[in-house]
């Protein structure tokens, strides 16, 4: 009797060994359209790493670059579909769930990176984040990160919004990336990204808008004799974690995602914004032209002929934004 009871707690203990074994580590996806050599990548890896490190090694997080697991409305929908975990993705898609969040794209709504900084620890972001977290069905945007200053190259020189009349220029098929250079008269296309560089150098369009670091890694400085520093979106990315996962984390663990995807944020947010400054000097010496303008003639130009309305958007929403310190 003695063996058998002892064989029997051995194998009790055993099956309860492999079960704490199976849920000692959770294997979770993180997903994002970016090179590996971008911030937004390594951070998230470090973040994967410390996420293990600070739960005592309970969750394993793959990252996934370069839209291994699909394109930027992919790995979106992935998160409804259970097929991804964790995403670093643009408001632009957060507001195809809950429109007033996309108000941050609204040209000029930020003075600069530590303006966009502020706004997420505001009440107004949180306000806007939990009408996207309840549009979604529990999505949970734990971090934003800046991803750059969006200026505008040219084959002309531009130092006013009516220099863009007419200009025709290649824009994201995002309705607030639009606004800006159609208050100015420009005429936009939407041409594919990767397209964007050929679209350039054969003249099918004559500018385009991005951040610095694009323009750099793109090489569309390449076709493009002007650099016009007009500023009109401070661009950002959320890391955005699953409803179904969220839900399930305990209270500490929230917490641990939290921190952890927050200071990778961080880390990605100060690589940005040195390798911006940076290139303002290094495009000069290069012998391409940039140009400061007047942002307050682009922006008054954007205000008189732009509604918030026709977005979706809360006036209220961009006035509390404006006043953040």
């Amino acid at each position: 009797m003695k063996l058998k009871l002892s064989t029997i707690l051995g194998a009790t203990a055993a099956v309860l060994v492999s079960a704490l074994g199976a849920h000692a580590q959770t294997a979770l996806k993180w997903a994002h359209v970016y090179e590996t050599s971008e911030p937004f990548h390594t951070e998230s890896v470090w973040a994967a790493e410390e996420i293990a490190k600070r739960t005592d090694g309970r969750y394993k997080i793959d990252v996934f670059p370069a839209s291994q697991l699909g394109k930027e409305a992919d790995i979106n929908q992935g998160l409804k579909l259970g097929t991804v975990d964790i995403i670093i993705s643009g408001s632009s898609f957060a507001s195809r769930e809950h429109p007033p969040i996309g108000v941050t794209y609204f040209p000029y709504i930020f003075r600069d990176p530590s303006h966009l900084i502020a706004y997420t620890k505001s009440d107004v972001f949180k306000k806007l984040a939990q009408g996207y977290e309840e549009a979604s069905g529990g999505n949970h945007i734990t971090a934003v990160t800046y991803y750059g200053t969006r200026h505008t190259t040219s084959n002309k020189p531009i130092e006013k919004c009516a220099d863009m009349q007419g200009l025709k220029i290649r824009v994201p098929d995002v309705p607030a990336y639009l606004a800006m250079p159609r208050a100015c008269g420009a005429n936009t296309t939407p041409i594919a990204f990767a397209e964007v560089y050929l679209a350039l150098q054969n003249g099918t369009v004559e500018a385009q808008e991005n951040p610095l670091t694009t323009i750099e890694a793109k090489k569309f400085y390449e076709v493009q004799k002007n650099i016009v520093l007009t500023g009109h979106i401070v661009d950002h990315l959320n890391t955005v974690v699953s409803g179904m996962l969220w839900s399930k984390l305990s209270d500490e663990d929230k917490q641990i995602f939290t921190e952890v995807m927050q200071e990778a944020a961080e880390r990605s947010t100060k690589i940005i914004e040195e390798r911006e400054n940076a290139l303002v000097d290094k495009f000069k010496a290069d012998g391409i032209t940039v140009t400061e303008v007047d942002k307050s003639d682009f922006e008054k130009t954007v205000m008189e002929k732009v509604t918030f309305e026709e977005f979706g958007y809360d006036k209220a929403d961009w006035e509390a934004i404006r006043a953040v310190q």
